[in-house]
């Protein structure tokens, strides 16, 4: 029997494919999530489903994890939260990630689940898919508070200062090697609130209300 090869993944395919897996997942009742209130465990059944069935149709690189990213030839990472919390983990790099972004897009779920106790089923109402572009994931406040900064003819120690005030882990030699960074190139305003902690926490309640109204930010569905 030939072997027929499946195209590349793309951009474009994972954004479509999550929109229409989206809907139909919306639909779906399950068994195996029936009384599950672990949002860990919701979201690890939800990205390996999508998995499942984008490679049904198309070849990509398997990230996880534990590698890093979900998508990591397309620079994109998956995330799965309910509406009730919209929030995730993700890992610490650099304090500079909440300055000018993590390094990768995000695709991001928000699911509402609802539980059937006559046909012991659970079911997840995709309310949100989000596509948030790498240069808008930085942390609002920080970086529109940096803008302001630069706008009123802010210097080096204005923006040292800051950095301490916003208790960004760094130490005076990346406090000053960021100043000058900024200050020479301005981060782009993001659209995520990230909270200082050894993984940074990522909350999306911003990006759920500004999805389809700014630049960078997609609202698939």
């Amino acid at each position: 029997m030939e072997n027929t090869l499946l195209p590349i993944l793309t951009l474009d395919d994972l954004k479509r494919e999550a929109r229409d897996f989206a809907r139909r997942e919306s639909s779906h009742h399950e068994a195996l999530l029936f009384g599950v209130t672990d949002g860990k465990a919701i979201g690890t059944y939800f990205e390996h489903k999508f998995r499942r069935y984008l490679q049904t149709s198309f070849t990509f690189d398997e990230g996880s994890s534990a590698r890093g990213i979900d998508f990591p030839e397309l620079g994109v990472d998956m995330k799965v939260t309910s509406l009730r919390q919209p929030q995730s983990s993700c890992p610490f790099r650099s304090a500079r990630q909440k300055i000018y972004g993590l390094g990768y897009s995000l695709l991001v779920f928000v699911y509402d689940k609802t539980d059937d106790p006559s046909a012991r089923t659970g079911q997840l109402t995709i309310t949100h898919t989000i596509f948030v572009d790498s240069a808008r994931t930085a942390d609002f406040q920080t970086t529109t508070g940096l803008r302001r900064i630069i706008d009123n003819a802010g210097n080096m120690d204005d923006i040292i200062a800051y950095l301490h005030e916003r208790f960004l882990p760094v130490d005076e030699i990346t406090a000053q090697d960021l100043a000058e960074e900024i200050l020479a190139t301005p981060p782009q305003v993001g659209l995520l609130t990230i909270s200082n902690a050894l993984q940074w926490r990522l909350q999306y309640r911003r990006v759920i209300e500004h999805a389809g109204q700014v630049d960078g930010v997609h609202r698939l569905l």
